[in-house]
This record gives C-alpha cells, sequence and structure tokens, in this order.
C-alpha cells in the first residue's frame, strides 16, 4: 500500500512536476507475469523516475546497509525504502552474490517485476559500463523476459530538461553464455541511450 501512496501521493507528483519524464514503449512491459527491467544508471534518483514510470510495482534489490542503520533517522530510512518496493541484500561479496540471485529468483516466481541497473552501480563518469552477469543468470534460471531500458537526463534534473526513459522490446539474450547475454543487453541499451560504451566494471562510489 505505502508503494502506491509514495508514488500517487507523498513523492510522485513532486518528482514528476521536476523530471517531466517523458516515456517511450511503455507498451513493451507485460500488464502481468514476471519481468525484468534492466535499465543504465546515471543518478540517485533513476529507481525513483522507473517506479514512476512504469505502472506495475517494482522492486530493487538495495545494500543490507540501507536497512541496517540504528536510531531514528535509520528507521525512518528503512521504511521509505520498504515502502519504495527495496529488498536488502548482502554485497559484500563471497556468498552475497548467490542470495542476491536467490532474492530475485523469488521475486520473479511470485510474478512480480524485478528492476535492476546491470552497471551495479551509478555510471561515475555519465558512460556506460560493462554490465554484471546477474540479469542473465536470473532470466535463464525463470524464463523471465528482459525489457532494456534507457534513462537520459537524470544525473543533472533541471526543469527546462526534461528526462527522457525509452523501453525496449523484450530482448533475445544470447543462450551461449552469461557473459555475451549480458554484453548483447548492454548494446540495446546503449543504442537506446546514445553513451559512449566503456568495457570496464564501473567503480563503487
Amino acid at each position: 500500500m505505502w508503494y502506491w501512496i509514495l508514488k500517487f501521493v507523498l513523492v510522485g507528483p513532486a518528482l514528476r512536476m521536476v523530471a517531466r519524464p517523458r516515456v517511450s514503449g511503455i507498451h513493451h512491459i507485460p500488464e502481468r507475469g514476471p519481468v525484468i527491467i534492466a535499465a543504465n544508471h546515471l543518478a540517485v534518483i533513476d529507481s525513483f523516475v522507473l517506479c514512476l514510470v512504469i505502472n506495475r510495482r517494482l522492486t530493487f534489490l538495495a545494500k543490507n546497509e540501507y536497512f541496517t542503520r540504528p536510531g531514528l533517522r535509520g528507521a525512518l530510512q528503512r521504511w521509505f525504502f520498504t515502502a519504495a518496493g527495496q529488498v536488502p541484500v548482502d554485497r559484500s561479496g563471497g556468498t552475497a552474490a548467490t542470495t542476491a540471485l536467490d532474492a530475485a529468483t523469488s521475486i520473479l516466481e511470485s510474478g512480480g517485476v524485478w528492476a535492476i541497473h546491470p552497471e551495479g552501480t551509478r555510471s561515475p563518469d555519465g558512460h556506460l559500463h560493462r554490465g554484471r552477469t546477474g540479469v542473465a543468470r536470473v532470466a535463464a534460471l525463470t524464463g523471465a523476459p528482459v525489457i532494456p531500458v534507457a534513462l537520459q537526463r537524470t544525473a543533472r534534473v533541471r526543469p527546462w530538461h526534461r528526462t527522457r526513459v525509452m523501453i525496449g522490446p523484450p530482448s533475445e539474450l544470447r543462450r551461449e553464455s552469461v557473459r555475451a547475454g549480458t554484453d548483447q543487453l548492454m548494446m540495446q541499451i546503449r543504442e537506446m541511450s546514445g553513451q559512449r560504451y566503456v568495457d570496464t566494471y564501473a567503480r563503487r562510489r
């Protein structure tokens, strides 16, 4: 319930006025059933813009630190990220990757929408960086369609610069390897976003 209240009452209207998102290709997203939304990542507001323009409830995997801060501020932060459709996962390494994949698989098996930024973190330079293979792995496990999405102008939101959200048709990921499928997905996002592609992982901030 809080997800929809945030979207339509508390946060969404103000975000829509500031970001003024222009959306294309929304018809590519199935109205029901499991689906993976894979988007480039330029700014903190990217996930909120996606939630704003896509009619279905999105679930992201967020780092566990957002949910473990003590005190009142921590409690408010934990409530906000939970209400905004974020699920905590340990991203520290080791078995954390398996935990994240299991969480994503569970979302899709329940018929939900898993949204992810395949770069793993915000782009430090505005370029599109090498994608991590989690999307291809989960898609292979669940059979869920992967919808590539390109965001533009979210890094420096200005009232006179409308953000853009371009949604592509389901990606037919190559099955010979998760790396090849991931690279194919990133090329689709690059074609829509117009970003320069850099074949190195983006460094976490």
